[in-house]
């Protein structure tokens, strides 16, 4: 089974913490792999100076069960990219796609969004914009949520920052079972603040 990280220059380190719970994961199944796909394989400049290097572009990209775009200061300049954007309408169309915080500007910016419920990054501070209110006003179409994981089946949409940490938990759930996603978050001693997150009344929506 073959996850996808879609990063670009921009791209907030923490959200890479998608490709580290996928990585534990893979002690408790071990036929998950994991590849990181950029607009063009090689080096990708993420936000703060942390350099990383995407092993395939969009155009070399192989067919993934499930595609995790990531988010940060980057979205703008990829949500006027049409290269990505049909990038992100080809995945939608063949399969599943995923985004943590503002990556879901990204799918909002493509379209396959439209119609459906999603959600974003929810907590900042002024001067910044919130995106979840930019998506609200940039894009009408979309029924957006303030809430901290929106799932509607083909697409989910997860929240700002720590919460790549839950939503690669819920698809390893969805797509691998309860039992893997809960070893997972065993592992990573992450089991305190996933059954507080899923308690929360603004968890899950979809």
């Amino acid at each position: 089974m073959l996850f996808g990280i879609f990063i670009y220059d921009g791209v907030e380190p923490i959200d890479l913490a998608t490709f580290g719970v996928l990585s534990m994961a893979r002690r408790v199944a071990p036929q998950i792999r994991i590849c990181t796909i950029a607009p063009k394989a090689g080096l990708v400049h993420l936000s703060n100076g942390l350099d990383v290097v995407a092993q395939f572009g969009i155009d070399d990209a192989p067919a993934c069960d499930v595609v995790i775009v990531t988010g940060g200061p980057g979205w703008g300049a990829q949500s006027r990219s049409g290269v990505t954007l049909d990038y992100i309408r080809r995945l939608h169309a063949s399969g599943k796609v995923a985004s943590v915080c503002t990556g879901a500007m990204i799918l909002a910016a493509s379209g396959i969004l439209d119609n459906k419920v999603a959600t974003t990054k929810r907590a900042v501070v002024p001067p910044e914009i919130s995106p979840l209110k930019q998506m609200r006003d940039l894009y009408p179409a979309i029924e957006v949520r303030e809430a901290a994981l929106v799932d509607t089946g083909a697409v989910v949409t997860g929240g700002g920052v720590s919460l790549c940490i839950d939503t690669t938990l819920h698809i390893l759930e969805t797509m691998l079972g309860g039992a893997v996603a809960s070893e997972t978050a065993r592992i990573i001693e992450y089991q305190r603040a996933r059954s507080a997150n899923m308690n929360s009344e603004a968890f899950l929506a979809g």
